[in-house]
């Protein structure tokens, strides 16, 4: 994208950006997180008590609902990094996540868009194909806002640091715990008092509360727009990714020589403000795209046939993305691990003593306060703790590599999930004692507290994996393709969910048994086998912990030509350190 910065300077105007933008910017992402986590975190509640769905068609629901709004961030980053630009994506997909919201509720609002309240000992009336359809109708417009918002908000606000400006890139970093800060306590709100609401005010409500907040977050980020450092689209990277593979299978059988490698610093000014990719020695068969054939010399002109000749720059971009691969595939099993809170661990709590005092008692979906309290004690402990304690050691800015700070967090994940299993031995065990087995919905007596440490290693876990994972892909991913790179940290979580969905449609399937038990039973969980699937996803996260090891260690970081705009010009190589 190219930058309409340096213009200002020209001009004496005062330069945009800077952190004078941020309330703008973390307006619009904190209001867009309290109305989608204020209904998702308690939405298997709404299906199962209001639409009267099976739990397992539910959980099946929620996640593919998780992970649909999780995809789309792919086409919101197409579109923001090809030709709208990022205010204006985020501008238009806010709207469409409005009428989303607002869709939402009003078919909780009037009673003819559900079916009838569930009567004791008569079976309840499941929503009609009318009503799920509304449902659905709705689910999709905000998972068609999510993906405009959730890629561009990321990139936009780190947009607002130069990053030639040594001062300002360090910033940078710092953003990406702010941001995730800011989302972290937006959630908390949301599990908390959007939840209270849903429960015992009522759903409309419950939804109309996030509905305001986010027309709210629309108004805000639109009055900054005179204050924000954008970057002009600087056409598809998608398509430039395609010329590549084209380039390189038309010239598959020239022979390679890097001193024929084509450079072009005017065609690739718009895609290498922050400085110009250098060439490396992995995938050289991609490197074919870049050799200048005699065939090429005859056409010689200012701007080549980029489905036959490419520069170097081009060409490292599709490498770096490839690279990027195995790291970014290792989050999606975490997410696998950490959506388990809003089904399996969120129906736990609901059959266990929720009570504080004698009239009050928490909500079951507010449970991930715990996960959020964790995670943004985590982030400020890392802030102000850890980094400076380990930048003495390492002696690097951020105190550890973004690759250091994943194997952590992947670390902590697996004891997350095996002593969740623990736990649900001894909530069944209770149950046992207390000949509730055959009363699913019975308080068992157990207090809710057992539940705190696994919902409390997923929020540390969180904080070390999910943001270094971000961090990783915003550094890594050339900086025509930062939208990009933000809906690539989406899909890990899409993938994420579908594969829980996976997971939990193939366990439900093969370990029904002739006397109609199963380890993930759709009407009373005290029957079932939960802790194995939970030990399940541990043995998952184990071998993916290995396998992310083996990534890291080969894993070559971009290699980086940056030019100093401080009235000289200097190259430096920027590289990363493994684990």
């Amino acid at each position: 994208m190219e930058e309409r910065q340096h213009k200002n300077h020209e001009n004496g105007k005062k330069p945009k950006g800077g952190l004078i933008t941020m309330p703008f910017i973390f307006a619009n992402e904190v209001c867009e997180k309290l109305a989608m986590v204020g209904f998702q975190t308690n939405m298997i509640s709404y299906l199962t008590t209001q639409l009267n769905m099976p739990m397992t068609k539910a959980a099946n629901t929620l996640t593919n609902f998780g992970g649909t709004s999780s995809l789309t961030p792919l086409t919101g980053a197409f579109i923001a990094d090809s030709f709208a630009g990022r205010f204006w994506t985020i501008t238009v997909a806010s709207i469409i996540y409005q009428l989303g919201m607002i869709s939402l509720t009003i078919s909780a609002i009037l009673p003819n868009l559900r079916p009838p309240p569930c009567q004791d000992g008569q079976v309840c009336q499941e929503a009609n194909s009318g009503q799920l359809a509304i449902l659905y109708i709705s689910l999709l417009l905000t998972a068609i806002g999510s993906g405009g918002i959730r890629p561009c908000v990321v990139a936009f606000g780190a947009d607002q640091f130069d990053e030639t400006d040594e001062k300002q890139k360090a910033s940078t970093w710092k953003f990406f715990n702010w941001y995730y800060f800011c989302m972290g306590t937006s959630n908390l709100v949301a599990v908390t008092v959007i939840v209270y609401i849903q429960d015992y005010v009522g759903w409309g409500w419950g939804l109309g509360v996030p509905s305001i907040a986010m027309a709210i977050s629309i108004v805000a980020f639109v009055l900054g727009y005179r204050l924000y450092r954008n970057m002009d689209p600087s056409g598809s990277p998608f398509t430039r990714l395609v010329q590549v593979c084209v380039a390189a299978y038309k010239k598959r059988k020239v022979v390679l020589d890097d001193k024929m490698l084509y450079e072009n610093n005017e065609i690739d000014a718009s895609i290498s403000v922050a400085g110009r990719l250098l060439h490396t020695q992995q995938m050289k068969f991609l490197d074919k795209a870049a050799i200048v054939t005699q065939k090429d010399q005859a056409k010689s002109q200012s701007k080549p046939n980029l489905w036959r000749l490419n520069t170097v720059h081009r060409v490292e971009e599709l490498k770096s993305l490839i690279r990027m691969g195995p790291i970014w595939a290792s989050g999606i099993i975490l997410f696998t691990a950490y959506v388990q809170q809003n089904t399996f661990s969120l129906q736990q709590a609901k059959t266990m003593n929720r009570h504080l005092t004698k009239t009050f008692q928490i909500p079951a979906g507010s449970m991930s306060v715990f996960t959020l309290t964790s995670m943004l004690a985590t982030i400020v402990f890392y802030d102000r703790m850890f980094v400076p304690i380990m930048k003495r050691f390492t002696g690097m800015e951020r105190g550890v590599s973004f690759l250091s700070r994943m194997a952590i967090g992947l670390t902590i994940s697996i004891f997350a999930t095996l002593i969740a299993g623990f736990m649900e031995i001894k909530r069944k065990n209770v149950a046992i004692a207390h000949g509730l087995v055959d009363k699913p919905h019975e308080t068992i007596p157990i207090m809710v507290y057992w539940l705190v440490p696994q919902y409390s290693l997923h929020g540390i876990a969180e904080a070390f994996m999910a943001i270094g994972h971000l961090e990783f892909l915003y550094d890594q991913a050339p900086e025509s393709m930062r939208s990009t790179a933000a809906a690539l940290f989406w899909m890990a979580i899409s993938a994420g969910n579908y594969m829980s969905t996976l997971l939990v449609t193939l366990v439900h399937k093969f370990s029904q048994g002739a006397d109609g038990s199963n380890w993930l039973p759709d009407d009373n969980l005290n029957k079932g086998k939960l802790e194995y699937f939970y030990w399940m996803i541990t043995l998952l996260q184990v071998v993916n912990l290995v396998y992310y090891l083996l990534c890291a260690k080969f894993y070559t970081f971009k290699p980086l030509e940056v030019v100093h705009r401080d009235g000289h010009q200097d190259h430096e190589i920027e590289l990363g350190n493994n684990v």
